[in-house]
């Protein structure tokens, strides 16, 4: 299929909104930017579209009302300053959204409600009730209560989560920036699949209020892409740059997905935090990503990290890069009294404990 088909084709859409594209240049809340974002959501919605917003600006809006100029950078001042903007952020979405016959469903998420199984599939499930009852789900990270050991870091991969959590078909990252540049500034149109190349264009930019870069955002596009999903960066400044994207006009870098969607419960264990690294030499990584093999305790170099069995755990190569994601059969203190041994010499330090597989293959995600 092609850009066109694939983006037009799209019938769910997490659509992702940088704090630059919602604020003016003084750090206040644009007002006139959300109600002309909420009204390209209500015409995606009238196209029988089920659309999502994961929207930054909260600390942006709270700066603007309490008269701040920088940015706090202590974790009290910073989700005192989130609590102050959320209300102001997402009562902006729902008067834009009330114009157009809509509610504005806030949902403020966390990192642990997508580690914890029950807490992932309510999640899914409110957002589905929400497109039932005519709201449009509005999602941002629950600033005032997260810390940096349980954050997203920001909302580009908050947004990829939840796409993959949805399955969405399309996540649209907005920002102030027109795509993905070349080494000569002009835009690419479309990227078969982010690879180091890709990533050595990283322009490294960032607004002054927001908390991702491009290096995120790649990453984003990197994960939903994995599980079969596309992705789009786009200048949300840009006059009616939803409606057009969903035309087929060629705004932006597409990047285009795997062939399949992976299956769901895949989708949520590579959603967890991981708490822990498995390197592994490079004949086990070919016999994991080209023969669709499970993981032995004889093909592990190194173990980091301290993880208990049927924790997330990422799997690097020799260079440390992660190239997959599963849940772990052994704790780290076990893995780390045999891997590098054959199966048999591993049943016999570990007994009843033992496992033949360290990551089976249908507890494994394959990123690349």
């Amino acid at each position: 299929m092609t850009r066109k088909e694939l983006v037009a084709g799209a019938r769910r859409l997490v659509i992702k909104v940088g704090t630059g594209v919602v604020s003016r240049a003084d750090g206040r809340l644009d007002t006139r930017r959300v109600a002309a974002l909420a009204g390209q959501v209500d015409e995606l919605a009238g196209s029988r579209r089920h659309v999502v917003l994961v929207t930054s600006g909260a600390i942006g809006a709270g700066m603007g009302e309490l008269g701040l100029c920088q940015r706090p950078t202590a974790l009290p001042q910073l989700q005192a300053v989130a609590s102050v903007g959320q209300s102001h952020l997402i009562g902006a979405y729902d008067r834009s959204f009330r114009k157009h016959g809509h509610h504005a469903a806030q949902i403020l998420l966390t990192r642990e409600d997508f580690n914890d199984r029950a807490r992932y599939l309510n999640v899914r499930n409110t957002i589905d009730a929400a497109f039932a009852m005519g709201g449009i789900p509005v999602i941002n990270e629950n600033d005032a209560v997260s810390v940096d050991e349980i954050g997203f870091g920001d909302n580009d991969l908050l947004s990829a989560l939840v796409a993959s959590m949805l399955g969405a078909d399309l996540l649209v990252l907005l920002t102030v920036v027109d795509g993905l540049l070349d080494a000569g500034g002009r835009v690419i149109p479309l990227v078969p699949r982010v690879t180091a190349a890709i990533r050595a264009l990283d322009q490294g930019t960032r607004s002054a209020r927001g908390t991702g870069g491009f290096t995120s955002k790649l990453e984003a596009v990197a994960m939903v892409n994995s599980t079969g999903q596309g992705a789009v960066i786009a200048n949300g400044t840009t006059p009616q740059v939803l409606r057009r994207l969903l035309e087929g006009e060629v705004l932006g870098t597409f990047f285009a997905p795997r062939p399949r969607k992976t299956r769901s419960r895949k989708r949520w264990f590579a959603a967890r935090t991981t708490r822990g690294t498995i390197a592994v030499d490079d004949g086990a990584r070919r016999a994991l990503v080209e023969r669709g093999k499970s993981l032995l305790p004889s093909g592990i170099t190194s173990v980091k990290g301290a993880f208990e069995k049927g924790d997330t755990v990422a799997l690097a190569d020799a260079s440390g890069r992660a190239f997959a994601y599963g849940l772990t059969n052994l704790s780290s203190g076990d893995l780390a009294k045999v891997y590098g041994l054959k199966t048999h010499q591993v049943r016999r330090v570990l007994g009843q404990a033992a496992y033949d597989e360290v990551v089976h293959r249908d507890n494994m995600l394959i990123r690349e």
